[in-house]
Parts: C-alpha cells; structure tokens; sequence
C-alpha cells in the first residue's frame, strides 16, 4: 500500500506540472484512476454510482487547481484517503435526501429494450461529464453520447416510453445533473424505475464506451 501511495504522489506531481486539457495531464489522471479504482470505498447503495461520479469529477477539477474545492494537498493524506473522504460525504447527502423524499423502496419491474439485459457496473470514469475546465477524457463521453453514431442510446428505452432512452438520462446526469426526484416529476415515472433502467441498460454501455476508448 505503501508503494502504491508513493506511485500515486509521484503521478499527481507529474499531473499537476503540465497545463489542464493537455494530453500528458490527462494520461496521468487516467492512470491514477486506474490505480485507485480498487481502493475505492464500496457500498451496494442505489446512489452509490451518482455519489461515485461526484467524486471523480470532483478529483479532475481539483487534483491540481482547486477549481470547485480546496485542491489536493498531499500533506493531509493520501489520494485514496482523499478521494474516500469525499465519497463518503456524497453518500450520506444522498442518504439525507432519500430519507428527505421518502422514496418508496418496494422493486419494481425494470423494462429493457430490445438489445436485451446487462448486469454490469459502471467503474469510475465510465460516466464523467462534459466540462471546459476538466481533461478531455470528459468531455469525449459527452460527444459520444449526443452523437450517437450508430443510434443505440436513443435506441434503447424504458417499454412504452420511447421518450425515455438512455441518450436522455445520460445527458440529462451529466452534471450539473438533473435529480431523480425532478425527472420523475417531469416524467410521469417512478424513481425505481428511472434510476434502475439507468443502471441496467445506460451504465453498461458507458463502460463499453470507456473500455473502446483505452480509458479502463
């Protein structure tokens, strides 16, 4: 662990010396990724893939420049430590917020779309947004998903709701991202099943995306 945290300190170095957006930032950043996602805290939570998106957007914005928050400073600790910490944080947000809105928790059915069922779980960077400010690992998702080359995102979509793809969630995730509350508002569709589509049929392909793309 030991060697792994001095691997992590010399990357961050490394990083942190050339400019935002540059390509020899953004393959550091990728290869710290790499190397934490295993150390990552892990918990079966429904919103422990939003809280984990959180937290790597948060990483790219303030590894180097503190951007949004205060920026990294070895001194107190290592990545890891600072990354779980932040996770942590976003966690018990979302767990104050669901109690907050008094989601009901009974399953529901999840619909697929012709293209069938995947139990995948999206990894850290699968699902990164779009942003100026951040390295351009980022701002790719985005392209690929409002692209959609070969129109399998708006292909897929929640049975009867062809309104509904994975096009749309995805982008309407993306941060600022819209809340569930407020999309199933706008929907007309429960929360369960917004966000267990979501995870079901839209994560998977993200992560295929970023497996393509040399990013996991």
């Amino acid at each position: 662990m030991v060697e792994l945290d001095e691997q992590l300190r010399c990357l961050v170095t490394q990083a942190c010396e050339h400019p935002p957006k540059s390509q020899e930032r953004q393959k550091r950043l990728t290869q710290i990724i790499r190397l934490t996602t295993s150390k990552i805290w892990r918990e079966s939570t429904p919103y422990y893939q939003d809280a984990l998106q959180q937290t790597w957007l948060y990483f790219c914005r303030n590894i180097c420049e503190g951007t949004t928050g205060q920026a990294y400073d070895s001194s107190y600790g290592t990545v890891i430590t600072w990354l779980n910490a932040y996770l942590k944080r976003r966690l018990q947000d979302f767990y104050l917020q669901q109690n907050q809105e008094k989601v009901v928790t009974a399953p529901l059915k999840v619909y697929q779309s012709s293209v069938g069922e995947s139990n995948e779980v999206l990894d850290p960077v699968d699902n990164l947004p779009a942003n100026p400010e951040v390295p351009p690992i980022l701002e790719n998702v985005r392209v690929w998903v409002e692209e959609d080359a070969d129109g399998e995102l708006r292909g897929t979509y929640i049975k009867g709701r062809a309104d509904v793809t994975c096009q749309m969630l995805i982008l309407r995730r993306l941060p600022p991202e819209v809340g569930w509350k407020e999309l199933s508002a706008e929907l007309g569709l429960s929360i369960p099943t917004l966000s267990s589509f979501y995870q079901r049929q839209c994560l998977p392909r993200l992560r295929k995306f970023a497996e393509f793309e040399g990013y996991l």
